[in-house]
């Protein structure tokens, strides 16, 4: 399918995929369906490339009301054929890329509507690619066709369904659908077969993060660099992002996104493994500048900067900037 290429907006940065505060209670982590140990854990596979942020800073409150109706409709169709939250992800991601989730009445060549199907080739009337209904079930009928959807990275299933000139464009989009899903997805529990990872016993470490803190405590006494990401050096997030990528579980790429990036819980309840994040305003999760997971008995594991090398270190938590929430990787969102 050729789609309709719609212009960019402005430049963003990095730091623009940071979903808003305001939904903080209800993002990141949510389940994937047939969770496989060892493959990521989530709805979302996030993107482990900075080179990958979007070219257009987009947060949830920015989307229009045709563009929230688009994804309301995207979930509710999934959820009605007993579809798990990758696969809504996967339809976000490729609506948001194809027509930025409007239901568009023109596009290149005879491409229509919000995945800009095209007549000619298959896909329908134009009555019908232009029917929301219509369009969003065909695409769930293709994309189950494609072999591996339900793990491989959500952007590539997108890609396989689309057929692109430009494959990468949908990657892009990764900490966007996930947050939305988040903000209007509502419940997810029914809709996962397999939870990732049951709550951490008190005091106890599951086997996942585990497997994390044993990859950050054997990386002790490498640099710190910054933006490095191992195996030689690593600043603080690389350093919890290779340590649960070990783990088979996918963060993103700096600390202030690790910060949505699984259940957040008080930090005085944090158990070994869980994240640990410092804030220049601790009331403003944007305000993150700092990352180091927990492990237990007043103990953490940090990349902490140029002047020392990945160390072990006491920690309070009452420690200056720390934030009041901690963050554990890979574990779905509890129901509200």
């Amino acid at each position: 399918m050729r789609r309709w290429l719609v212009g960019l907006l402005i430049v963003g940065v990095f730091g623009g995929l940071i979903a808003v505060a305001a939904i903080a209670a209800l993002l990141g982590g949510v389940g994937s369906g047939d969770f496989v140990f060892g493959a990521p854990c989530g709805s979302v596979l996030a993107a482990t490339d900075p080179r990958e942020a979007p070219r257009v800073a987009v947060r949830v409150s920015d989307l229009d009301a045709e563009q929230r109706a688009v994804v309301e409709q995207i979930i509710a169709i999934g959820k009605q054929r007993r579809l798990p939250p990758r696969a809504w992800q996967v339809a976000i991601q490729a609506g948001m890329t194809e027509s930025r989730l409007h239901n568009l009445h023109y596009g290149d060549r005879d491409s229509l509507g919000i995945f800009q199907m095209r007549p000619s080739q298959g896909w329908g009337t134009a009555a019908q690619v232009t029917d929301p209904g219509y369009e969003i079930n065909k695409f769930y009928d293709v994309m189950l066709k494609v072999p591996g959807w339900q793990t491989q990275r959500p952007g590539d299933s997108a890609q396989d369904i689309e057929r692109s000139a430009f494959p990468e464009r949908y990657h892009q989009w990764e900490p966007l659908a996930v947050n939305v899903i988040g903000a209007v997805g509502g419940d997810v529990t029914e809709f996962t077969r397999v939870s990732c990872t049951a709550p951490l016993p008190p005091g106890e470490a599951s086997e996942v993060a585990g497997r994390a803190m044993r990859f950050a405590l054997g990386e002790v006494g490498k640099p710190y660099v910054w933006g490095a990401t191992g195996p030689n050096a690593y600043d603080c997030s690389g350093l919890m992002l290779r340590a649960y990528q070990a783990a088979g579980v996918t963060l993103p790429r700096v600390a202030a996104q690790q910060y949505w990036a699984g259940t957040q819980l008080p930090v005085r309840q944090a158990q070994p493994g869980d994240l640990l994040f410092w804030g220049y305003n601790t009331s403003n999760p944007d305000s993150i500048h700092h990352v180091a997971m927990y492990l237990g008995n007043g103990r953490m594991v940090e990349a902490a900067n140029q002047t020392v090398p990945l160390r072990q270190r006491a920690v309070s938590f009452d420690e200056y900037e720390l934030m009041p929430l901690a963050v554990r990787p890979g574990v779905p969102v509890a129901k509200a």
